[in-house]
């Protein structure tokens, strides 16, 4: 069962809740801030100092350890890269569940596999902590305005006590059922995003190939049956939005191995289920190929330098 619902608590609401944060990465770092400003004491942890004095800035307190920043927590948000980081944070004798108190409310909002969500979740269950999976969609952009989408998968109950603490970091809730479901639909939306970009890049270097402006051309599509976030907000054409990573070097924004990443374990899922994802397999081979072409750490609409070949701009 699915349900869509916004989120409309205030910020000015009572933030009695002590929250631990892990991981301010891109996404993590504004997501953070966003919690301080509202008003939550904050506690953070992240292997990199920087990232931890860029949030102190904002008032959020530094701990020399995640096991420090959970000391007292009634709230604990992670986000992290990948599967095997959020399991070994979580997991194992000397994992924060073992250092957390019954009634702690977990929420990972790192993308990564369902049965790794599940697995992490069960464990929670089983020391008196709640524990939801809820990755964004939204962007590096959407993390420093609080206007995310939470994805989640886990118990109503525990999505209710959440919902003051997702507010003041984004504008949309979707509960999509038990744990793991907010993962199975973050890949979902993933996939379909990647390949979207990919198909979006090409279709502007065809156009480009034939001597159209791709400003004029990406104008007329975002107007048109071919309109996407890719051609209205992230176009992955240099120069058609100025505040785009592609007008910016392909520098910022979502990075192609986090979104290979993502379709990789798309992949995985449809794999589990028997699911036939023909183009979402292909975008993952696109998005591979791109990481060996050595753009891995720009946008992932850096693609748009891999299908454009001689009719685009290559870097």
């Amino acid at each position: 069962m699915s349900s869509t619902t916004s989120s409309t608590t205030s910020s000015t609401n009572a933030v009695e809740e002590r929250i631990a944060f892990i991981g301010l990465g891109h996404m993590g770092g504004p997501m953070a801030m966003n919690l301080a400003k509202a008003g939550y004491a904050v506690t953070a942890f992240d292997v990199s100092p920087a990232a931890l004095e860029r949030a102190g800035q904002a008032g959020v307190m530094a701990a020399p350890s995640a096991a420090a920043a959970v000391e007292g927590a009634t709230v604990v948000i992670s986000m992290l890269p990948a599967s095997r980081h959020v399991e070994a944070l979580y997991l194992g004798e000397g994992g924060l569940l073992s250092h957390l108190a019954a009634g702690t409310l977990v929420i990972d909002c790192s993308t990564i596999a369902p049965a790794s969500a599940q697995r992490v979740s069960l464990a929670a269950e089983t020391r008196g902590v709640a524990m939801l999976d809820a990755p964004v969609s939204g962007g590096t952009a959407g993390a420093a305005a609080g206007t995310l989408t939470f994805i989640v998968g886990g118990e109503a109950q525990a999505l209710e006590r959440a919902r003051p603490v997702l507010g003041a970091m984004g504008k949309n809730v979707f509960h999509m059922g038990g744990a793991g479901a907010g993962q199975v639909a973050k890949l979902c939306n993933n996939m379909a995003l990647g390949v979207i970009m990919a198909v979006t890049g090409e279709a502007l270097a065809l156009g480009v190939s034939h001597g159209l402006d791709p400003q004029a051309l990406s104008a007329m599509m975002a107007v048109s049956t071919g309109r996407s976030w890719a051609t209205e907000v992230c176009n992955p054409w240099p120069g058609v939005k100025p505040e785009a990573p592609a007008s910016r070097g392909y520098a910022g924004g979502f990075g192609n191995d986090l979104m290979l990443k993502d379709l990789g374990l798309a992949v995985e899922a449809a794999l589990q289920v028997g699911a036939a994802v023909p183009l979402g397999e292909l975008a993952r081979n696109l998005y591979a190929l791109n990481s060996r072409a050595g753009r891995g750490r720009l946008d992932f609409s850096s693609v748009q330098q891999l299908v454009a070949g001689d009719g685009g701009p290559l870097g």
